[in-house]
């Protein structure tokens, strides 16, 4: 079978390596079209998908955005076009993979482009930056989206850059024949979301093992904000069922400036979905604040929280994670019911007494039950009525917790249905 793989390619400065590409893509049995998304001087080899024609479906004109002395601006415009050419090709069933290869620039925009696309559409990025720490993060997002370190500038052909595109083309075809195209069901069970972390672990396994004997399909998503947002994604892309947020953590470390914060929209996507949502506050027990270097040198997360005056627990030589206030905790609460007063769909948060981590329970470092007391009653003052909580009287780390949350869940699924 013949697979559609679009190369998104700048044939301003790269036309030679794309045909090069386009022709190993080829070989290998595949049909390549050429997306071009320069708007340097124009092109001296024929795209599939012209400049021009990307420039028109952002609603302006080549010649317009090869004028722009603001290339963030035109770039901006390149990827709105390429985008909406992309999901045109997916709409009509031509799009089975995307690659593209370059430097910073080529990465931004085309990664940019296929963070677009759903989860399960093969999307390869071959980039010289897909080290560098201040863009990685951001060249992902929360999408399924590999890159290939280049470790050289993808400027000419030779023998390195011809082994680097030939393997491009291999993995990129490759992915494609492997690939069941957008994930829309893994398995015919119903898919569950649930969010874990480290200190939540001996919670989120039992979690997911009672959830298989009810006949559900437990996903676990970690949560250290990148994979919360990813969790938001697939929840508002209509993967799931439903969703048990066990460490919904993510949202308080966004407000406080932590280490694993997610976007701003966490815990509103269930809610839009209108699927059941079960909520733990398993992380709001703490900021993550690593590595333990910062304490000491005048950073601002450290100063303006006086982190050097809490209790704190250090992991490992990364994970530093400091013990959250009674006036944070009260906000957190607060910021929570606001996002499930807009909720769509049915919520409950369910609360243990005894510790909301391995890291806040008796005799551990960030035991606190006088801080944690805080959470129930600001949350009750904020909610408006149908948003339900409950207490349970157990650590976070229990079979007892566990079963609470699962059956719960399973409560408002058969109320949802």
């Amino acid at each position: 079978m013949n697979r559609n793989i679009i190369l998104l390619a700048s044939l301003d400065t790269k036309a030679p390596e794309a045909e090069f590409l386009r022709d190993c893509i080829v070989e290998l049995g595949d049909r390549c079209t050429v997306l071009d998304i320069g708007y340097g001087r124009p092109a001296d080899v024929a795209a599939d998908i012209t400049a021009a024609d990307v420039a028109r479906a952002a609603g302006t004109d080549i010649d317009g955005v090869r004028s722009m002395h603001d290339t963030g601006a035109a770039s901006n415009l390149m990827m709105q076009g390429a985008t909406i050419k992309v999901h045109e090709l997916l709409r009509d069933g031509r799009l089975d993979g995307v690659v593209a290869f370059g430097g910073a620039s080529n990465t931004t925009l085309a990664t940019g482009v296929m963070k677009t696309l759903p989860v399960g559409i093969p999307k390869l990025m071959i980039s010289s930056s897909a080290a560098m720490p201040a863009y990685a993060a951001r060249y992902y997002g929360s999408k399924d989206l590999t890159i290939m370190h280049a470790i050289v500038d993808i400027s000419g052909l030779n023998t390195i850059t011809k082994s680097l595109l030939r393997r491009g083309a291999g993995a990129i075809c490759g992915m494609a024949a492997s690939s069941g195209g957008e994930i829309k069901s893994l398995t015919g069970k119903k898919l569950v979301a649930v969010s874990s972390f480290r200190f939540s672990e001996i919670c989120s396994q039992a979690v997911m093992r009672e959830l298989e004997a009810l006949g559900y399909s437990p996903i676990p998503f970690h949560a250290q904000g990148v994979g919360e947002n990813a969790m938001e994604d697939l929840l508002a892309q209509g993967l799931f069922v439903g969703v048990i947020d066990i460490v919904p953590a993510g949202l308080s470390e966004q407000m406080l400036g932590g280490n694993r914060a997610a976007r701003a929209d966490r815990l509103e996507a269930a809610g839009r979905a209108g699927i059941p949502q079960v909520i733990a506050p398993s992380g709001f027990d703490m900021i993550s604040c690593g590595p333990i270097e910062r304490r000491d040198a005048g950073d601002p997360l450290w100063e303006n929280k006086n982190l050097k005056d809490r209790a704190i627990c250090i992991p490992d030589k990364f994970r530093v994670e400091a013990r959250t206030t009674a006036g944070e905790v009260r906000d957190i609460a607060r910021s929570v019911a606001a996002k499930l007063n807009q909720s769509e769909s049915p919520a409950c948060i369910v609360v243990p007494t005894g510790g909301w981590s391995s890291l806040s329970v008796a005799g551990a470092d960030l035991y606190a039950p006088e801080l944690d007391a805080v959470f129930v009653p600001a949350l009750r003052e904020s909610l408006e009525p149908g948003v339900e909580v409950v207490e349970v009287d157990a650590e976070l780390n229990s079979q007892v917790f566990a079963h609470a949350l699962v059956e719960k869940f399973h409560e408002l699924m058969a109320v949802s249905s």
